[in-house]
């Protein structure tokens, strides 16, 4: 999806990123300070597999930071504990909204997108240039 958006003309200032599992490189990237963020993920919320989500995570509404003696693998890291790590050393972007996609299955290590969930990459494109133009617009 990354490649997509990458080959599409973006407004300036956006910048798309691939951080596959660097969660911790992600959390990095984003204490650049930027307006907003827009991940995307694949979530299970419970719906049929290929439905598009899109919730905007508010500062307020994720967990306190890191506490000393958790344990945070940089490899590992889901964009929760990523939001959580942001939160914690005061890097939040002023907006952050989260496409997701759900899941046919998820593997610990696996490559490729399910039949379902491939189907529906065009229109998670889409919702994310529409999102940076709301956000923009905002």
């Amino acid at each position: 999806m990354a490649k997509r958006l990458q080959e599409r003309e973006l407004p300036r200032g956006v910048h798309v990123f691939d951080f596959g599992t660097g969660g911790l490189d992600l959390a990095y990237e984003v204490m650049r300070g930027y307006d907003a963020l827009i991940l995307v993920d694949v979530s299970r919320q419970g719906g049929e597999p290929g439905t598009l989500y899109v919730m905007e995570a508010d500062e307020d509404s994720v967990e306190g930071g890191i506490e000393d003696g958790d344990m945070i693998n940089p490899h590992g890291m889901d964009p929760q504990t990523v939001l959580r790590f942001v939160k914690a050393v005061g890097g939040w972007p002023g907006k952050v909204v989260v496409v997701a996609c759900e899941p046919a299955h998820v593997e610990e290590m696996g490559i490729g997108l399910s039949s379902s969930v491939a189907e529906v990459v065009d229109r998670a494109v889409e919702v994310v240039e529409s999102t940076i133009e709301e956000i923009r617009a905002a």
